[in-house]
């Protein structure tokens, strides 16, 4: 009896299980669609303009970025919504530790930077807002950036030999299946010669800098963290301000050798 009872309940189970283990394995562990995201072209954020390509970068056509030299693949460029939409930021203020102390908790995460007399902290959470921070450690021009799709955050170098590069966002991400697990990442800019960068490649992509590498700062000079780490190892460092914003300039500086740069930093 108990032999024909264990039977029937195995019966049971199998009839209960339309599919195979193998083929159960296969449903449960089938990877899930991404997120979709307005792709570039679809919305016509690219075109040909005087025989060259171009990629929308805001309502006035002077701020559209020539992309004809562009490694990267047309399809793959996600948003567009203006490169002067985020408030990149220039001349970033800062407060104390004691006064940062009063808006964050111990475990907020912040990118800190060091050298010399100097020590810059961003949260992550205001880096997110702004997602560039143009900015000087030890007279060194440098550049603090967090995109939060690739939760990618670094400290990089602005200075190319005797030249100085500002970066700012250009509203677009951009993926690649085979590069950070297909995450989409920012594209970035330069001010001065306006050629695009995706950091998570490392390098520019387009324009007159394409080649050109992102240089990344050593990390002896920075590290990923967190605010109680902060507040009890460097009590004089500087937090960034939050809620920062200005307004966008309509001309700057472009002033740079573009041979030198292209000389001795490229890939």
């Amino acid at each position: 009896m108990r032999i024909i009872t264990c039977l029937f309940l195995l019966f049971l189970m199998i009839g209960c299980n339309p599919l195979s283990h193998e083929e159960s394995s296969r449903t449960i562990n089938k990877p899930l669609p991404k997120k979709q995201r307005p792709v570039a072209a679809k919305l016509g954020k690219i075109y040909e303009m005087d025989g060259k390509k171009m990629l929308f970068g805001g309502k006035d056509s002077s701020q559209h970025f020539d992309i004809s030299n562009c490694i990267l693949k047309d399809s793959q460029f996600h948003y567009g919504i203006g490169r002067e939409r985020f408030p990149a930021l220039l001349e970033p203020e800062f407060i104390s530790v004691k006064e940062a102390d009063e808006l964050w908790a111990d475990t907020s995460r912040f990118l800190l930077a060091y050298k010399g007399e100097d020590v810059k902290a961003y949260s992550v959470k205001d880096l997110t807002r702004h997602e560039v921070v143009n900015d000087e450690l030890n007279g060194e021009p440098i550049m603090a950036a967090y995109c939060i799709l690739a939760d990618l955050g670094a400290i990089y170098q602005r200075k190319y030999g005797d030249n100085e590069l500002t970066f700012a966002l250009s509203g677009y991400t951009y993926f690649d299946d085979e590069v950070w697990n297909g995450l989409d990442g920012f594209v970035l800019w330069d001010r001065e010669t306006e050629s695009l960068w995706w950091p998570l490649v490392g390098k520019a992509v387009s324009g007159q800098l394409n080649g050109v590498k992102l240089l990344e700062m050593d990390k002896t000079f920075w590290e990923d963290t967190h605010w109680g780490h902060i507040k009890k190892n460097y009590p004089t460092a500087e937090i960034l301000k939050s809620g920062q914003d200005y307004e966008r300039p309509k001309s700057w500086d472009k002033s740079v050798d573009i041979n030198e740069i292209v000389s001795n930093y490229s890939d």
